[in-house]
């Protein structure tokens, strides 16, 4: 198996950044790319308040907080990521918006390096197309938020070499994380079945069966679920969410994956959630506020 030593992660929103910070604190030398400085300054910021708070909890010492953090370095230039022993893109949920990241970035790979995706819904084998090693690609679909959630979804395009299936495996247990093998279908395991919840959840809304409050309510206390399912699509993000769900219905022609027209509303409007400070609640005062 290929020794991995060093990490790129492209991308530094909450999933970038919070992949980097596990990262680190793994041991891993990490180089963090955006499209702006002030995007990679912004989740080096986060890493570290991110970090903060594990210290306060008792989770990890001040220590290993700062040897973490003098090993992420912010890359300007994407070819810089080229030279990781794996690189995962951490990008937003957008075929073509990763796949133009990977065809860029595949003219300054070493030899060795692996590719992978953290893609939460789309097809591995067509993101590994776009690159020069397909048998060198994977899938590598973490959880939100990244430094809580213990599982990795492991995911292999038709063309994935069987070492580079058990390097993956083997570095997202050295994480401390559980990984979980899913098949190259549209949205995987934990999207295919948790994001038709809260899709279906807004139609609920949508339809008048329930109030915000009262369906977040009913499934917090009726199925001990500890989000509300309109809380939860907040924290995911309503355009996340959205793309999700084309994917699914796209790729499964399917209508019980047609989404909701008041999610596509909302996205319209630019009510993402919690990033936008409003989507099913409002975040811009001191506590959230049903807006339906």
């Amino acid at each position: 198996m290929v020794e991995i030593r060093s990490v790129g992660v492209i991308g530094a929103g909450q999933m970038g950044s919070g992949i980097a910070h596990v990262c680190a604190l793994g041991g891993y030398d990490v180089l963090l790319h955006d499209v702006s400085p002030e995007r990679i300054d912004a989740g080096l910021a986060h890493i570290d308040q991110a970090m903060a708070r594990q210290v306060s909890r008792g989770l990890i010492d001040a220590a290993a907080k700062d040897a973490a953090m003098a090993r992420i370095k912010p890359a300007a230039e994407l070819q810089a990521v080229g030279g990781s022993d794996l690189a995962i893109e951490a990008a937003t949920e957008n075929e073509e918006v990763k796949k133009s990241i990977f065809r860029a970035l595949s003219p300054h790979l070493g030899p060795d390096t692996l590719l992978a995706s953290n893609t939460s819904s789309i097809s591995i084998t067509r993101l590994a197309s776009a690159t020069d090693r397909p048998e060198r690609f994977i899938g590598l679909h973490f959880m939100n938020p990244v430094p809580r959630m213990n599982l990795v979804e492991i995911i292999r395009g038709i063309a994935t070499g069987a070492e580079t299936y058990e390097t993956a495996v083997n570095f997202a247990r050295s994480l401390g994380k559980t990984t979980a093998n899913a098949e190259d279908f549209p949205a995987f395991i934990v999207n295919r079945v948790l994001v038709p919840m809260i899709n279906e959840a807004i139609y609920t809304l949508y339809e008048g069966v329930g109030t915000v409050e009262a369906i977040d309510t009913a499934m917090k206390l009726g199925a001990n679920h500890p989000m509300g399912p309109l809380e939860l699509g907040d924290f995911i993000g309503l355009d996340t969410v959205l793309s999700i769900m084309n994917v699914l219905y796209d790729g499964l022609a399917d209508s019980k994956y047609r989404p909701c027209p008041l999610l596509v509303k909302y996205v319209e409007a630019g009510w993402l959630g919690r990033k936008a400070g409003r989507g099913f609640y409002d975040y811009r005062g001191e506590n959230p506020v049903p807006t339906r």
